[in-house]
């Protein structure tokens, strides 16, 4: 679930909404793509439990949820209503605070079926520190002789790119080289001027950026890291491709002693 960190350690996120909206969500819609009217309400009452979070609500996440449902967090926990009620929804801890505003929404509903997809921008002051993170909400409701109730959440973190540090040419130049994992597979890391290029198999060079000295990644693919390794004299050996939190070890090609 997203979260305004409850605890700073496995980030957890506290949901609560008021539901005043119930009634007038529960009359029948017969098209699959609501009318703006109704979209806009849908909207509002997400947009409520996103205000909601830090006061830890229980009471309006208990008559907004329906019994059996299932909340699925940003780190792929499952829990059950019970289970979210009582370890999730909490009020945020002193010195931290912030906000999740939606930036887009988009409802459909299909006879007693509503399906959500939300965007949602995290805003966030942690003991003096700002964050910021974006988040993807989709939702199941469930209409039954109660109203609207909340059946399923699955809360998606969208990854981003960290910031890239510069280095010297001359260090960039330690990284250049031709790398392989397997007869087949090559890699080519190049200078190009002021940066890092990496080139897979004669495809097209990305930008190779550098995070921290030994640790880059490529632009627009944060699910990997390139863990450079060295060796005893400091000179690099190969590097490890780490790919949720799976390694493919890459050795440097050396010919008549030199990487080529």
């Amino acid at each position: 679930m997203p979260i305004l960190v409850s605890q700073r350690i496995g980030r957890r996120r506290n949901f609560a909404a008021v539901f005043s909206l119930v009634s007038a969500l529960a009359a029948p819609a017969a098209k699959p793509f609501a009318s703006p009217d109704l979209t806009g309400e849908f909207r509002a009452r997400d947009q409520a439990l996103l205000d909601a979070i830090a006061t830890g609500n229980k009471t309006i996440w208990e008559n907004a949820l329906a019994p059996d449902a299932i909340y699925i967090d940003e780190n792929g926990t499952i829990f059950s209503k019970p289970e979210l009620i009582a370890q999730m929804i909490v009020p945020l801890p002193p010195h931290v605070s912030g906000r999740l505003d939606i930036t887009s929404y988009r409802l459909q509903i299909t006879g007693d079926t509503a399906l959500v997809v939300h965007k949602d921008d995290e805003f966030e002051n942690w003991h003096g520190h700002s964050l910021k993170a974006q988040y993807i909400m989709s939702e199941t409701w469930r209409r039954d002789a109660g109203g609207w109730k909340l059946a399923m959440v699955h809360v998606y973190v969208v990854p981003k790119d960290p910031p890239a540090l510069t280095l010297p040419p001359a260090k960039l130049d330690e990284y250049a080289g031709r790398y392989k994992a397997a007869p087949e597979l090559l890699d080519v890391v190049a200078r190009d001027g002021a940066r890092l290029t990496l080139s897979y198999n004669g495809k097209p060079a990305k930008p190779l950026l550098v995070e921290s000295p030994d640790m880059l990644f490529v632009p627009g693919e944060p699910r990997f890291r390139y863990v450079f390794q060295r060796d005893a004299n400091g000179r690099i050996t190969g590097f490890i491709e780490r790919r949720e939190g799976e390694n493919i070890f890459w050795s440097r090609v050396r010919l008549r002693g030199r990487s080529k």
